[in-house]
């Protein structure tokens, strides 16, 4: 079993050291890779060892241009470049079973970037000052395990030194005890679907009806960081099928919502050529944090706003917003390699755009539809039904269709 250890050695060589000597005590093997800037080597001459030279070659960059420019933000890019192809070569020569690292903002951000470019399932740890505040840059679409240094990570104090030897242990005992195993593909169809408060009767129908011994059914919360998951896993080959009811995370990217997942939303399934059933789910609303956060313009133009909960406040999309919507919606899918099939729900998109609740806007919603099959490649296939995204009939139809592409 070994570890990779990455690490600056060069302005953080005793706390390193005093991580490598914990790591020791549980009998695991230790690569250790130097981002930092200036060379240097750990006390512990019996450990293998990757330069900052080559880090940086395999960034395609020189280090002696990088000591003379005196750049630490281009350092740290090129760190990050460097550190995310060696540990990737390192993974699929077999030659690491899981990734330690500690920092600051900035070293935590090299470590985690070549922890990112590692498969969900092998250990990750990162110990960082970081942690418990904003962790989504670091983290991503991975799962990388931060743990809070409650001190900085400057020297060795009582504190410092139990929080290292923690983070040793973690590791340790993730690769002991549950060591990363490539996940079985052959045995069961893997379908992604997306779900959001407002559409959790469609979704929990559709896996009532989809799963069995052969599928197993994945569900991703539409909050941005569950799209960009689900993303990320459908482009790392994890994912046969994409029933994509719940696009919200749209809505959000064109509002300027808290929950966007980005421009690539509804991107992955395109390129890996899988189904792709998609729903324009929830794009009634865009997201918020509580009302005093909704931005001003929103506020003061008379906007329809709704405190869903006291952290979140949705706001229902325009017209105007809509037609962007379809716009995005159709340059997606028109990129798309593999089937796709857009199913839309004339009566709603969520239990707040049903008949009579308040994001009923039908005028907003048509503008989405008809801007949508406007822009659409004529090799996709549309159909619309009379029925809310929620009601059984819907769930049925949208899984006839799916299986049907499944098994096409």
């Amino acid at each position: 079993m070994t570890v990779l250890v990455i690490g600056t050695f060069d302005t953080k060589k005793v706390e390193y050291e005093y991580l490598i000597d914990e790591l020791l005590k549980h009998d695991v093997k230790i690569i250790a890779m130097n981002i930092g800037i200036f060379a240097d080597q750990l006390a512990q001459s019996e450990i293998e060892y990757v330069s900052n030279q080559q880090v940086v070659d395999r960034a395609g960059k020189n280090l002696d241009d990088i000591l003379k420019d005196n750049d630490r933000g281009l350092a740290m890019n090129v760190m990050a470049q460097g550190a995310a192809v060696l540990s990737t070569e390192l993974f699929k020569q077999n030659r690491i079973d899981g990734v330690i690292g500690m920092g600051g903002s900035g070293g935590s951000s090299v470590v985690a970037a070549a922890m990112r470019s590692l498969p969900i399932g092998v250990p990750k740890v990162l110990l960082s000052t970081m942690a418990g505040g904003e962790t989504s840059a670091y983290v991503g679409c991975k799962d990388i395990v931060m743990i809070p240094s409650i001190t900085d990570i400057s020297g060795l104090n009582r504190i410092s030194r139990r929080m290292i030897s923690l983070s040793a242990a973690a590791i340790a005992g993730m690769i002991k005890n549950s060591p990363f195993t490539e996940p079985e593909k052959d045995t069961q169809k893997i379908i992604a679907a997306s779900m959001f408060g407002n559409t959790t009767d469609c979704v929990d129908r559709c896996r009532e009806m989809l799963a069995n011994e052969t599928t197993e059914i994945i569900v991703f919360h539409a909050t941005g960081t569950g799209g960009r998951t689900m993303e990320s896993l459908v482009d790392d080959g994890y994912v046969d099928g994409c029933l994509d009811i719940t696009t919200t995370e749209i809505a959000d990217e064109v509002c300027g919502g808290i929950l966007s997942a980005g421009p690539d939303r509804l991107g992955a399934p395109g390129r890996r050529g899988i189904p792709h059933l998609v729903v324009p789910g929830c794009i009634d609303m865009a997201n918020f944090g509580a009302i005093d956060t909704v931005p001003k313009r929103y506020r003061e133009s008379g906007r329809q706003l709704y405190e869903w909960n006291p952290a979140i406040t949705l706001m229902r999309t325009s017209v105007e917003e809509n037609i962007q919507m379809g716009k995005i919606f159709a340059e997606k899918l028109n990129a798309s390699t593999g089937p796709v099939h857009v199913l839309i729900p004339l009566n709603g998109v969520s239990i707040l755009d049903a008949d009579g609740e308040r994001f009923c806007d039908r005028e907003a919603d048509q503008a989405m539809f008809d801007t949508l099959k406007a822009n659409l490649s004529d090799k996709i296939e549309v159909t619309e039904l009379n029925q809310n995204i929620n009601a059984p009939e819907f769930s049925t139809a949208a899984v006839e269709i799916f299986q049907t592409m499944m098994a096409e």
